[in-house]
């Protein structure tokens, strides 16, 4: 059967309309399915407890299941690249921390680059740290250990998670702006025994890991690493006070592939930010020791190259590298 002209100009217009149209309904109902949240960390990490907290905010408040995956190894660099090779499409998202932006500066060869394929979505929690020193050390105040370290230059032991870790940058700043020189000790394992017994004198460590053991009078808490002092702890100052401009913060958030669409972005990112503004989120994060952190997907994405230029500095300076 022959169609009239008006007719098939007429169908061959909605024809041509009709991809439009199918990516305008997938957009409209993301996530229509099940979306994968990787962990590239441990089970039981400080990440991975986050991350569950975020997918199941995103799940209540997006309508579909939010599943997070571990898939820890190479100091994350596994899982990263997991996502950085899936479809850009928002049904796998990454959990991205601190870690992730050092990595971009500590490795050499790595197959993807943590700044150029992963999109900022949305912050989640701020990681305050915290200076710890064992119990027979002498100096209580950040004064007063700088000063003992400087009267014994390369006899305190500084404990960290490993090379190019968090705790070892951070130390590596203090040591640069205090002015002193202490023996970095890298451990595998959890080095809190070693720091309670003394034979590690000080660690920069992540307070979520640390206040049981100074509340029990185990080790000894000096200052924390965040620009002013924590609400959850008013009489523990900053480092900052006595070495000024002093700021070290892990952070938690979460990451896409890049060229995910900018409106699944904002989807994701609007839902975050919806449950950092209820109570219930904000108590469970400040029963870890961490606060809620807010931000745009272009706030994050600026706050990313900023912390990319202030820790490869740090690191370049120090010449820490890792394969």
């Amino acid at each position: 059967m022959k169609l009239p002209r008006r007719l098939f100009l007429h169908l061959a217009a909605g024809a041509a309309a009709l991809p439009a149209l199918a990516r305008g309904a997938r957009a409209e109902t993301y996530p229509s399915r099940l979306v994968r949240v990787m962990v590239p960390f441990a089970p039981g990490s400080a990440p991975d407890i986050i991350a569950r907290l975020a997918a199941q905010w995103l799940s209540e408040r997006l309508g579909q299941q939010f599943v997070t995956e571990t898939r820890p190894g190479a100091a994350s660099n596994i899982g990263t690249e997991i996502v950085v090779r899936a479809q850009p499409d928002g049904y796998t998202i990454l959990a991205d921390v601190l870690t992730h932006v050092l990595n971009a500066s500590l490795y050499r060869n790595l197959n993807f680059n943590f700044i150029r394929d992963i999109a900022p979505v949305a912050t989640v929690a701020n990681a305050p740290f915290v200076v710890l020193v064992t119990n027979s050390l002498p100096a209580k105040t950040i004064p007063e250990f700088i000063a003992y370290a400087k009267a014994n230059p390369g006899k305190i032991n500084m404990a960290s998670g490993g090379n190019g870790t968090a705790s070892h940058i951070f130390g590596t700043l203090f040591m640069m702006m205090a002015g002193i020189e202490l023996v970095h000790v890298p451990y595998r394992t959890n080095y809190m025994t070693d720091l309670i017994g003394g034979e590690v004198q000080v660690v920069i460590n992540p307070i979520p890991q640390s206040m049981e053991f100074v509340k029990a009078g185990k080790v000894r808490a000096l200052a924390v690493t965040t620009p002013k002092r924590l609400d959850a702890l008013p009489d523990l100052p900053t480092v900052s006070e006595f070495v000024p401009g002093y700021e070290a913060i892990g952070w938690y958030g979460i990451g896409a592939p890049k060229d995910t669409p900018a409106d699944i972005i904002g989807k994701l990112n609007s839902a975050i930010n919806a449950a950092l503004d209820e109570p219930e989120p904000k108590a469970r994060l400040a029963d870890l020791g961490v606060e809620p952190m807010r931000k745009t997907p272009a706030q994050f994405a600026k706050f990313i190259a900023d912390e990319h230029e202030k820790w490869g500095k740090v690191i370049r300076a120090a010449n820490i590298k890792l394969d």
